[in-house]
């Protein structure tokens, strides 16, 4: 391999021996090396110059390689960092991963192994630079593709959010929880002439109220115990931009009233002070709750419902977008293979039926929750139902007179042989999602038999 603008490596080893057959190595393959003798000097090397990638003991005297890991990734997380171990314990591996690390490997060093990973990791980081530019060429780096939907509601909402994000108008979105609410505001905003300043996103009911009044206005110095300087709050940050209050129903009265001036006299003031500073920011709530329920209540003030509800915006729950089920999932699994490093194939039939026939009261919040949950425990090459969640499993309409019947029942006994082989092999081989080797696995007999068997039996 012979690059015409080589690639620069980093290789950090405290045995000098070691060090230099690194770095013979890693020359004869086109990469440009660099040597570092301790964590301390890999730290200062990376900091004088850019590296495309590290090799890094993990054992060092001076400063161990985890230690330089952290100060590196705080320094550039864009550089990836293989991690070499003589001891192959998962603690270390998983504390280096932990720490931001591309990848481990362990002493002694398999050449083509560590020739592979560079490849791969190289590879790995230009994909994402090169995905990086192209958010760039594109302007904001957020679009209409972000938000997965092709079912008639979400097409709605997308024409909707099509036609009022280049306003200024103050929005309210309404939906259940998990349905993606801050999604569709970070759309409004990107897709906005703000979108070059900055989202603020401010989560209202995650504070309690005398926070969260100091947290949207700021403060003064002295304001209260443990006020030590002036802040800034999250109104100013957003300045020119956009301020995201997800769940704006759970204010209080008194802080509704706030929220009510602000809106109306583009105006704030810090806790403590007496200053009024002027706002140049756009509104976009968000809500579980239905407002004019909570209005009729008394709990949500009626005038400061109607600043809010200028345009409304509807997530509409998972279970009325059936037809989007297989593209979120589809996505969720890419996403998660990748950052797991696993090679997914898809689906068998049977767990993609369940997904689409769960209600998902969590929304996509859980079914991207579930899917991650079955790639980390999965070990094959497809998602089954052995890899998703009870929930899904006992629900499945076919759960209670059971998903698998057994082969061999009384009726079977009266059936043809290879009538129950055929029925074995169609039903295994739906399980794996049509995955030849696995099914041959796991019938226990070998792929040759398998494809015989098929052909014999015209599937």
């Amino acid at each position: 391999m012979a690059h015409s603008n080589p690639f620069h490596i980093l290789v950090v080893d405290d045995d000098p021996g070691h060090l230099k057959t690194l770095k013979t190595i890693i020359s004869s393959w086109g990469y440009k090396v660099s040597m570092a003798e301790d964590g301390a000097q890999a730290v200062a090397s990376v900091k004088a110059g850019p590296f495309d990638l590290i090799l890094m003991d993990v054992r060092m005297a001076q400063m161990t390689g985890i230690e330089a890991l952290r100060q590196i990734k705080a320094y550039n997380p864009a550089i990836p960092i293989l991690i070499m171990t003589a001891y192959s314990s998962v603690d270390s591996a998983v504390e280096a991963l932990k720490a931001g690390a591309y990848d481990y490997l362990t002493k002694p060093l398999d050449f083509d192994v560590l020739r592979i990973a560079f490849e791969r990791a190289l590879e790995h980081q230009h994909l994402k630079a090169e995905n990086q530019n192209l958010k760039d060429k594109l302007g904001a780096g957020f679009h209409w593709d972000n938000i997965i939907g092709k079912s008639p509601k979400m097409k709605a909402m997308l024409d909707m959010l099509a036609m009022i994000a280049p306003s200024e108008a103050t929005v309210l979105i309404t939906g259940e929880s998990g349905t993606g609410k801050e999604l569709i505001a970070k759309s409004i905003h990107f897709n906005s002439p703000r979108k070059a300043h900055p989202l603020v996103v401010v989560n209202c009911a995650a504070l309690a109220e005398t926070l969260l009044e100091s947290e949207l206005f700021g403060h003064e110095k002295g304001a209260f115990t443990g006020a030590d300087r002036r802040r800034e709050g999250r109104f100013m940050q957003a300045r020119q931009g956009t301020i995201f209050l997800d769940e704006v129903g759970e204010t209080s009265p008194a802080m509704q009233s706030k929220l009510l001036r602000v809106i109306q006299e583009r105006e704030i003031q810090r806790v403590g002070g007496e200053e009024t500073l002027p706002v140049d920011v756009r509104i976009v709530a968000a809500t579980h709750r239905d407002l004019s329920a909570e209005v009729a209540a008394g709990r949500f003030r009626q005038d400061l419902y109607y600043r809010l509800n200028v345009v409304t915006l509807e997530a509409p729950p998972l279970r009325e977008r059936g037809d989007d089920i297989p593209l979120l999932a589809n996505h969720f699994l890419s996403r998660y293979a990748a950052q797991n490093r696993k090679s997914v194939k898809g689906f068998s039939p049977l767990a993609m039926d369940m997904l689409r026939k769960y209600s998902w009261p969590g929304n996509v919040r859980e079914l991207e929750n579930t899917l991650e949950r079955a790639v980390i425990l999965l070990s094959g090459e497809y998602i089954t139902e052995k890899e998703l969640p009870s929930t899904l499993t006992v629900s499945y309409p076919g759960a209670s007179q059971g998903m698998a019947p057994p082969l061999f029942t009384a009726e079977a006994a009266n059936r043809p042989l290879g009538e129950i082989e055929k029925e074995a092999i169609l039903s295994t081989l739906q399980a794996t999602g049509g995955n030849k080797s696995e099914t041959a696995r796991r019938l226990r007999i070998s792929r040759k038999t398998l494809h015989n068997k098929l052909k014999e039996y015209g599937i």
